[in-house]
């Protein structure tokens, strides 16, 4: 068994077996159908939910450790983890008990108040990020909310009237979430253009170059807004010493220096944060993704007391953010995370499967860290790729043409990534065939 605890991808008493929804409760199964095919729900969600995300791949009803089932009962190997979400995997018993129970003694409060859950993650994070004394904590819902958070606290790094701040940078690659001000702040066109204007000030540099951005700081930025490995744009790290250039340039400048670690951040890269090893203290970090080891939670931390007090009472807030339930989620998260030898593991197979995939023919680079990984192939069939995986029983992500992105549990073991090296020659020759 692997070492790593509770990571089991059996059946545990109570789950649903292959093929059904899990749910209990006669009322909702009888809503659910539990006995429906994956085409019967296919054809329900087409006429029920707006279609911003296609045609869904799979109809997805049950999960343990690294295994997903569909409502067909065809088992996967996730590689994706709800893209860098799920950390400890589906179904993690000790992450499901502690949400259960908080849920069963204090659900939502409002942010009129708090609880002991939210104000202890508070603390855990700034704990593990080794925040300097006068660092604090915002929880929002999601990534993008936590950016959203990020943006509005750089709009109120104002300069002065003679010397307005008034630029925000970000990089050529970006992607920081799809609400009007993280769109701002995203880079695809595709995803900015329909929702034009958006709002003002944005500059996007080059990626990874440190002159341009060193040219573009001056006294009129409010923040500098980076990813130190870009997701969306193939699993691309900054090189080494760029973020130390903007950390100096910024901190000359006046300028705030935020990093979107909500994909790279809580273990993803075998840290807690990605940046760690770069030395350095930016103004605010933003989080989400594997926070909640699978329940929707996102964070804006501020690094120091005059970060910390841009936002002021009033000027920020969330309904849900925080709440009880989210926080204990987390806190069990992280909790496992550091007392499971998870970032050991996380270290040991990423590295593992990054000089596996290096020697599959077809492959011609390998990128990323820990376990988060791009591989480019030597055509362009991703895409085809994604599908052939899905009938093999592997969910993978195409973020390009070329481009393979896997993010998968924390949990993921040597033999379930040699059983992906295993296949991948075959899954290549299966998407070029269909090309």
């Amino acid at each position: 068994m692997n070492k790593l605890e509770n990571a089991t991808e059996h059946t545990a008493p109570g789950q649903a077996a292959p093929g059904q929804t899990g749910v209990e409760s006669s009322p909702i199964r009888e809503l659910v159908a539990a006995h429906s095919s994956g085409a019967e729900w296919l054809a329900r969600y087409s006429s029920s939910l707006i279609g911003v995300f296609g045609t869904p791949q799979r109809v997805l009803v049950r999960g343990a450790g690294c295994l997903v089932w569909d409502a067909d009962g065809k088992e996967y190997l996730d590689l994706l983890g709800g893209i860098a979400v799920n950390a400890l995997g589906h179904a993690h018993p000790f992450v499901t008990s502690v949400i259960s129970s908080q849920l069963a003694t204090l659900g939502h409060v409002s942010n009129f108040f708090t609880s002991p859950t939210q104000i202890a993650l508070a603390e855990k994070l700034l704990a593990v990020t080794n925040a300097p004394t006068g660092s604090k904590v915002f929880f929002a819902n999601s990534g993008t909310e936590a950016n959203e958070a990020a943006f509005k606290l750089a709009r109120r790094n104002t300069g002065t009237e003679g010397k307005p701040r008034t630029k925000i940078i970000a990089l050529e690659g970006a992607f920081h979430g799809r609400t009007m001000g993280a769109l701002a702040l995203t880079a695809k066109e595709a995803y900015r253009t329909p929702f034009e204007p958006l709002p003002a000030g944005v500059v996007h540099v080059p990626f990874g170059d440190v002159d341009a951005l060193l040219n573009a700081i001056d006294e009129s930025v409010a923040a500098v807004f980076l990813e130190p490995i870009q997701g969306e744009a193939g699993v691309r790290p900054l090189p080494a010493g760029y973020l130390q250039a903007a950390r100096e340039a910024t901190s000359k400048a006046g300028a705030l220096l935020i990093l979107d670690e909500v994909q790279t951040g809580i273990g993803r890269t075998g840290k807690w944060l990605a940046s760690e090893d770069a030395g350095i203290v930016p103004d605010a970090i933003t989080l989400a993704k594997g926070l909640g080891g699978g329940f929707p939670v996102g964070a804006l931390i501020t690094f120091g007391e005059l970060a910390s007090s841009l936002l002021t009472a009033g000027q920020h807030g969330t309904t849900f953010g925080g709440n009880p339930v989210a926080t204990a989620a987390a806190l069990a998260t992280l909790h496992t995370l550091e007392h499971q030898h998870v970032l050991e593991n996380v270290r040991e197979v990423g590295e593992h499967l990054r000089l596996a995939l290096a020697g599959v023919e077809g492959v011609t680079e390998v990128r990323g860290e820990g376990l988060l990984i791009g591989f480019d192939l030597d055509a362009d069939v991703a895409p085809a790729l994604v599908t052939a995986g899905l009938e093999n029983g592997f969910i993978v992500n195409s973020p390009g043409p070329r481009t393979i992105r896997l993010a998968p549990p924390l949990i993921l073991t040597v033999e379930q990534a040699d059983r992906f090296i295993k296949a991948l020659p075959v899954l290549l020759t299966i998407a070029k065939d269909a090309q």
